[in-house]
């Protein structure tokens, strides 16, 4: 017989791992949720887990919640410049409509825009067997849960929350600063909003500053 080479031992190894989600053997579905702020690496992470997966017997099926047209809203793009491949929604309805019927890994990036269906969705999911996964910001510019993410994170799996790096001091950031034309978004303001004077970043709780907040 011939002796598998360090490559094939290395592909075998990685088709074990992605059998089941990234930290444990469950056998059944599952819902895996990676949370964070601003530029914290919650994409990048979600695709490293997608290409590992490649490897294994899984039928991907990745989305992208988007909230106004762009060049690049048929793949996940994380600010480190990775890709991977995904399809355009914006609502749950319209995901589930396009799912793949053989699916078996479904990912969904920018979750945080999606409506409360999103929540029974992946549980259902889950309970058919697939493995979801599951990317978004936990909180708001106001530093306020931010969609049915928390939710999300209450019912899954796997959560994992990252933090990213204070833009003012360089300390741990968990929450996302709105800038407006250079200065700190008013409480009052849209959650959700498109303008181009708008700029977001990361920021620690002591930098973290909202206009007229309460």
């Amino acid at each position: 017989m011939t002796e598998l080479s360090t490559v094939d031992t290395k592909r075998k190894e990685m088709v074990e791992n992605e059998k089941s989600p990234e930290y444990g053997e469950i056998e059944s579905g599952s819902v895996e949720i990676i949370v964070g702020p601003k530029s914290s690496g919650k994409t990048d992470e979600m695709i490293r887990r997608l290409r590992r997966a490649t490897y294994g017997d899984y039928k991907i099926h990745a989305f992208k919640v988007i909230v106004t047209e762009g060049s690049s809203e048929n793949k996940i793009v994380s600010h480190a410049g990775n890709e991977f491949e995904a399809t355009p929604v914006k609502t749950t309805e319209q995901l589930k409509k396009l799912l793949k019927e053989d699916a078996s890994l479904v990912a969904i990036d920018n979750a945080q825009f999606l409506d409360k269906e999103i929540v029974p969705f992946t549980q259902k999911m889950a309970d058919k067997g697939i493995r979801v996964i599951v990317a978004g910001l936990d909180t708001d510019f106001r530093g306020e849960p931010f969609g049915f993410v928390p939710i999300l994170m209450a019912q899954a799996d796997i959560l994992d929350k990252h933090s990213a790096i204070c833009k003012v001091c360089s300390g741990p950031a968990s929450f996302t600063q709105r800038l407006i034309n250079g200065e700190p978004a008013e409480y009052d303001n849209p959650i959700v909003a498109v303008d181009a004077s708008e700029f977001y970043e990361a920021r620690c709780r002591g930098h973290h500053k909202v206009s007229g907040k309460p």
